[in-house]
């Protein structure tokens, strides 16, 4: 195919740490790889999570074969770029208490102090009662004596106490506070990293509703479990042993008998954790089903509203939270229950008091204030277990959603992210070869796409693909990207096997442009920058540059916002000629030695498949291209022509050659399509 001279954008180091695009003759220079996904805190710095940085670290070939690790120049606390080695979860199977830790070692400090605070609150709180009692002793001992004075001194003391000890609370609440956030940010990080860390055949089969409930719901849930709960149990745990004692101390006869209460509660706790955590779990799997539904409902609006569907699916959606609803009845009763029984225990924990008490008081073996703080102590413990309770039931709530997060957080993916052989950059061709692939979508297995299929795409060349719809021409694509491996075969790149190549360094060669470009809900000029390595280092200059040689320079400057103008969630606020162009300034920024065009011009009317067409030639010159098209004047100008046909390459050929084939498939599919004469 014709066009200009090739002018690749070289990317050349200005200053440290800065880069600039720039005109050049040569070809473009070496670039890092991607850089990897990187969170405010890495995944694992507490006890039974992974460490290490760079387990399996990529390496990059010469051009003799030699091998290097691509990071080994680095310091040891430092990782190569891309490398998301400090991201990943432990794979190993560990208690449920040990990935509780886990979450919260991070926070270790601010936890600790928390419980600092929490313990010297929980004393204060709990020393009232007894102070309280001596001064009711004091009263009625002795009634003609006048205390007043003693009595003020007594009380300022103990109101500065209380002060103290509603500080001390306060600064607890902020810590555990504070220190939840930090745990639930860098759960929903870790867990957002694990999920684009999944081979694509993963989201296949896994539905987006369902990915962002886990990120949302069960994240806070879980997050929720581990602190404030946690904080809340704590203090109620801690409260409860300190009344207890207290309750002994006190009178230990009277004690005996009051908590005899307590063996029926526990039992009845572990019955109804064990029931309240199954029940979560099925609660959020519902509540997922119907966010999924929601989700692909309104990111589908216009389809919906075409066929007038909006009370089908909104009747869909209230049949969904229906089944929210019942399960959440379910638990209503089940609380219900529950803290009945616990309510019910602490108030005949009070009567007991008061009846066992009277009697003992009546046998002169208690006195009036022994009893007054027993009461309190006994009220307190009655208080402490319904917080028990709650922290129980949050606990429980917060283990079934964290089912569901490590299932996500210890999956391994099935294809590497960032793990394989880089090839140097000054031998690197581009040239592609299939061969004898057999292929079919892990979802279908049963329905084979490619069998025996063969192709070879030399350096620097235009190739077009051709064939019946749904012959798979697209999933050709899907193959180079490494978005699926075949089930039999080899695809390589240079003579190498591409399933031994660093996936984030072979998707930064290749560029694509498809039918239906995916846009990005910011601005132009962030959806262009989004094309090169590092986004961030790209200026205004370059940005302009490159949408000017797309042809997409005109149209982006009559919009009143210009290049910072909002193209809405997938672009849906451009027409479909003004997404391709910036689709193809994206692949110009990204410089890619491989292009990969899937149909890019088939839905275009006249005037925007000029300009598109120019654009695209501008882009394909001097690089290896593979177009998977309908229109004649794109086949007829490409160096060869392959057609697929039945999961395998049936004739290959330049135009002319297979057009003067009168049986030959090509020459039918031609006619079939009206652009040659029967």
């Amino acid at each position: 195919m014709q066009g200009p001279l090739a002018w690749p954008l070289r990317l050349l180091g200005a200053k440290p740490g800065r880069h600039t695009w720039t005109l050049g003759a040569g070809g473009p220079g070496p670039r890092p790889p991607l850089t990897g996904l990187w969170p405010a805190r890495p995944w694992g710095a507490g006890p039974g999570l992974l460490r290490d940085a760079g387990a399996a670290p990529a390496v990059a070939a010469r051009g003799g074969g030699e091998a290097r690790p691509s990071g080994s120049a680095l310091p040891a606390a430092a990782a190569p770029p891309g490398d998301d080695s400090r991201l990943r979860p432990v794979a190993a199977r560990r208690s449920e208490a040990q990935k509780l830790l886990g979450l919260a070692y991070p926070e270790r400090g601010r936890l600790a102090a928390a419980v600092g605070f929490l313990a010297v609150s929980s004393v204060i709180t709990m020393s009232a009662p007894f102070f309280l009692g001596k001064i009711i002793d004091v009263i009625y001992t002795d009634p003609t004596v006048d205390s007043s004075h003693s009595l003020t001194h007594l009380c300022l003391v103990l109101s500065g106490v209380f002060l103290c000890g509603a500080a001390a609370n306060a600064v607890r609440v902020y810590l555990m506070q504070t220190s939840g956030q930090r745990i639930v940010n860098r759960l929903r990080t870790s867990l957002f990293s694990s999920v684009l860390r999944q081979e694509v055949a993963f989201f296949d089969k896994t539905r987006t509703g369902e990915l962002i409930n886990r990120l949302s719901s069960d994240t806070a849930l879980l997050g929720r479990s581990v602190t404030e709960n946690l904080s809340d149990g704590l203090r109620a745990g801690a409260q409860a042993s300190v009344g207890i004692g207290m309750m002994f101390f006190v009178s230990p006869s009277l004690a005996t008998f009051v908590l005899s209460v307590g063996p029926p509660v526990s039992i009845l706790a572990v019955i109804y954790g064990r029931y309240l955590r199954k029940l979560t779990k099925l609660t959020q799997d519902s509540l997922a089903q119907a966010t999924q539904l929601a989700e692909e409902r309104i990111g589908n609006i216009r389809t919906v509203r075409a066929f007038g569907k909006e009370m089908t699916e909104i009747e869909k959606y209230a049949g969904k939270m229906d089944h929210v609803m019942q399960l959440a009845r379910k638990e209503a009763c089940a609380r219900a229950f529950f803290f009945g029984a616990t309510g019910l225990s602490g108030n005949l924990i009070v009567l007991s008091v008061l009846y066992k008490g009277g009697l003992l008081m009546g046998s002169a073996q208690m006195t009036v204030g022994e009893l007054s703080s027993f009461l309190l102590y006994a009220f307190w413990v009655g208080v402490s277990i319904g917080g028990l309770s709650s922290f129980y039931s949050e606990l429980m709530k917060g283990l079934g959603a964290g089912g569901r997060l490590w299932e996500l957080l210890e999956r391994e993916p099935e294809l590497p992210f960032n793990e394989g052989v880089i090839l140097n950059q000054e031998s690197f061709q581009g040239t592609l070869e299939f061969r004898n692939v057999h292929f079919s979508y892990p979802a279908r297995p049963e329905v084979p796409i490619f069998q025996d299929f063969s192709l070879s795409i030399p350096s620097a060349s235009v190739t077009a693909l051709v064939g019946p719809s749904g012959s798979g021409k697209s999933t050709v694509v899907s193959l180079l990207l490494r978005l699926y491996d075949p089930v039999s075969g080899t695809i390589s790149l240079d003579g190498h096997d591409i399933r031994q190549l660093n996936p984030v360094w072979l998707r930064s060669k290749i560029g694509t442009v498809s039918q239906e470009p995916i846009l990005f809900s910011c601005s132009i000029a962030e959806n262009i920058a989004y094309g090169a390595d590092d986004p961030s280092s790209v200026t205004a200059e370059q940005i302009e540059r490159v949408a000017d040689v797309a042809n997409a320079g005109a149209f982006i400057r009559d919009f009143p916002q210009g290049f910072n103008t909002v193209v809405g969630e997938k672009g849906v606020l451009l027409s479909g000629g003004q997404k391709q162009r910036i689709a193809i300034a994206r692949a110009l920024l990204k410089n890619p030695k491989i292009l990969l065009l899937d149909e890019a011009t088939s839905a275009l009317d006249a005037e925007n498949e000029h300009l598109v067409q120019e654009a695209l030639d501008r882009l394909m010159a001097g690089r290896t291209v593979l177009i998977i098209a309908h229109r004649l004047s794109t086949i007829k100008n490409a160096n060869m022509v392959a057609v697929l046909d039945q999961g395998k390459i049936t004739e290959c050929g330049k135009h002319e050659e297979l057009l003067a084939k009168p049986d030959g498939i090509y020459r039918k599919l031609m006619n079939k399509q009206r652009l040659v004469p029967a």
